[in-house]
């Protein structure tokens, strides 16, 4: 148990330090941006490919890629059923923050520090997270708000293409389907790169933190968080008593508890939100997480 306190302990310092670096006027919002291209350009894809440079293909955890885009598609539903009262704005908010979930910049660091074991298949999950917020959570809320008329999934893949992680996360799983091993000098090269990536990750959060909230979105922030946790709680429920293979249902039930992805806050800003608002409910999300992923390895016995 001491060395779980002193894990999480030592992630929410480095959360805490960027914020501190942010209120204290050394560093700003615009840096956490710059460290967000660095960590999804440069570390994050070193953490990939060092993550998975060993990874064991096993046909049943490729399933993971469909559970995280069944789950994703309900996740919007949901949201766009109790906010079916409330404006434009107000019900894509909820539908971008209410859905998908932040694996790469939170859970793969967090994971890395209690569960290394579980991170190629957190990987796996989080290719199906990719496919959904790098084009497929936007095509699906824009075909329920009937903004789009016509499915382009040749638009949806260059999309993804275009997205390093999941370009790595596709190599990867060809490389490894073969059973082909990177060379070690390779490796080497990538390994202080990708272990950078859990601090920056980290920093980053702690310099987007904020704790303003528009007093009119109140009641869609409060949705929001009931939905994901709510519906966290259901699903881990569920994959705890269900007769899955016994290797994916930790993943499972820690990933559900992810907090709020950064392009949920990007896209739920580009369709009109206000920053205080999707800032305020990520914030939240980050710090309702964190407490709620560490239970989870608690129950079964991985940290």
């Amino acid at each position: 148990m001491g060395q779980i306190i002193l894990n999480v302990v030592g992630l929410f310092s480095m959360i805490l330090l960027g914020y501190v670096m942010k209120r204290m006027a050394i560093l700003s919002k615009a840096d956490g941006s710059i460290l967000s291209k660095i960590i999804l350009n440069i570390t994050l894809p070193a953490a990939i490919i060092l993550n998975l440079a060993q990874m064991e293909i096993q046909v049943e955890a490729l399933s993971l890629i469909f559970i995280a885009v069944v789950i994703t598609i309900g996740q919007i539903v949901i949201a766009c059923l109790m906010t079916r009262k409330e404006n434009n704005a107000l019900q894509q908010f909820a539908m971008y923050c209410g859905s998908g979930f932040n694996i790469g910049n939170f859970a793969i660091p967090f994971a890395q520090s209690f569960y290394p074991l579980g991170i190629p298949l957190i990987s796996l999950f989080d290719m199906g997270n990719s496919i959904m917020l790098a084009g497929g959570t936007t095509v699906l809320i824009e075909f329920i708000l009937k903004k789009r008329t016509s499915f382009e999934p040749g638009k949806i893949l260059l999309n993804l293409l275009r997205s390093p992680t999941f370009t790595v996360y596709l190599l990867m799983l060809l490389i490894r389907s073969v059973d082909w091993h990177l060379p070690d000098a390779f490796l080497g090269l990538v390994q202080p790169i990708g272990l950078a990536n859990t601090f920056l990750s980290m920093f980053m959060i702690g310099l987007f933190l904020d704790f303003r909230l528009p007093k009119h979105t109140t009641k869609t922030v409060i949705n929001i968080l009931v939905l994901r946790y709510g519906s966290a709680v259901v699903l881990c429920s569920l994959f705890y008593l269900l007769p899955i293979p016994m290797l994916l249902k930790p993943v499972l039930c820690l990933l559900v508890f992810a907090p709020i992805p950064l392009f949920g806050v990007i896209n739920a800003v580009l369709a009109g939100m206000e920053e205080e608002a999707v800032g305020f409910v990520s914030s939240a999300s980050f710090l309702i997480s964190m407490p709620l992923m560490t239970m989870v390895l608690i129950i079964f016995g991985l940290a």
